[in-house]
């Protein structure tokens, strides 16, 4: 990050240099040095970040530049000397430059950085923490937990904090106020100054920025799946269920909160592999609407819901379509796929298990089942290999009973 700041700003000073340089009336040169000058801004960013990952970065060896030094001393000098010998400063701050240069530096710092530039002054505040910028923090990290159902949940939150204020402001704090006491964000430690105070709890609750803080800290407790839930636990072996979440900075896990029938169960170390979005957006008590019935053949791959009773919310099922016992299983000779039975193979049990399989016809399926088996719910048929590759790879060691 360091030696692309360099050598951004670099090529900023070299280009305000040229464009001093005078024309000539009639020169032709003029309308070439524009087409150069064009197409140095135009690939400028792709050449730049090239560099960056190949760590050949050509720098000018007077630049200093750190974001551990306050902005008056990020400024980059050029010593010349004047006509008595001495030295002149020509001091060209990180604020000198053109928006969209420094847009594109600002987006490759990360969230530390970001923080830091924002405590220097009013101007870089705003900018380092526009949603634009947090928005592109919250793919790269949070994109593949943090889905819509997710958002939702953080808007009413931050809804309940705002009416909470409104009824008592002297002893309501903002959330980035409540994240000083967070030892990992070392990079959120207050500065001394008067108007440190002002800058920090002048965040809007409602931005992106707010957002990725309070899920870093562990603030906001998020909706998402979890694979295989209670640490793999025999009975649960490739489902995946709804739980509230909340990230650890220190240990980059997860912890669980599930509730099967009005009783919270916790889980703690979950990793990030173990999580998801979840592919539906509806209350784990609300029976799917299966979409995919008339599709279906033997070898399909698929989720289906299931709950132990009615009180119980569904969790998803990994299993596969298999074939009629009439069927011999050739693939040429197979007509499942036009009977309204339909067999679905749960294999990570052994064979002979009462949860090996079960049947539903394909015409009126809704929700079967009973106390005993408990019951089945609505269907997904997966066509991403990315989803049945997930599922491969959380397959149990041994088969189970």
């Amino acid at each position: 990050m360091l030696y692309f700041l360099i050598s951004f700003v670099s090529f900023v000073i070299l280009s305000k240099s040229f464009t001093r340089k005078p024309h000539c009336r009639g020169d032709s040169s003029g309308g070439e040095s524009k087409l150069v000058s064009t197409w140095f801004l135009g690939n400028l960013p792709s050449v730049l970040i090239s560099r960056v990952k190949k760590g050949s970065i050509i720098g000018l060896s007077f630049l200093q530049f750190s974001l551990g030094m306050p902005l008056k001393k990020k400024s980059l000098v050029s010593n010349k000397l004047n006509n008595n010998g001495e030295k002149e400063k020509n001091m060209v701050s990180l604020l000198d430059l053109p928006d969209l240069p420094l847009e594109i530096v600002l987006e490759h710092l990360s969230p530390a950085e970001l923080c830091r530039v924002g405590a220097v002054c009013k101007s870089l505040m705003d900018r380092s923490r526009s949603d634009y910028l947090w928005q592109k923090q919250m793919e790269r990290k949070w994109g593949k937990v943090i889905g819509d159902v997710a958002y939702r949940q953080w808007q009413c939150h931050v809804a309940s904090r705002t009416k909470e204020k409104m009824f008592n402001q002297s002893n309501q704090r903002g959330i980035f106020a409540s994240l000083r006491s967070f030892s990992p964000f070392l990079w959120l430690k207050p500065r001394a100054g008067k108007g440190d105070n002002k800058l920090r709890n002048s965040l809007p609750e409602d931005s992106t920025m707010a957002l990725y803080l309070s899920l870093e800290s562990g603030i906001f407790w998020f909706p998402a799946q979890v694979y295989n839930r209670e640490n793999g636990h025999a009975g649960f072996m490739l489902s995946c269920y709804d739980a509230l979440l909340c990230y650890d900075s220190r240990t980059d896990t997860f912890q669980a909160r599930y509730s099967p029938n009005g009783r919270w169960t916790t889980e703690e170390n979950i990793q990030w592999d173990r999580l998801r979005v979840p592919p539906i957006d509806n209350s784990p008590h609300v029976l799917h609407i299966s979409d995919c019935l008339d599709d279906l053949r033997p070898g399909d791959h698929i989720e289906i819901q299931w709950r132990r009773n009615k009180e119980f919310p569904y969790g998803w099922w990994y299993g596969v379509i298999g074939h009629l016992e009439s069927c011999q299983g050739y693939a040429n000779q197979c007509l499942c796929h036009k009977n309204d039975m339909v067999i679905l193979e749960f294999n990570q049990y052994t064979p002979g298990s009462r949860w090996r399989q079960t049947m539903i016809n394909r015409k009126h399926h809704r929700e079967e089942g009973n106390e005993i088996d408990g019951f089945y719910g609505g269907i997904r048929k997966l066509h991403s290999n990315e989803e049945i590759t997930t599922w491969k790879s959380l397959w149990p060691t041994k088969t189970v009973e």
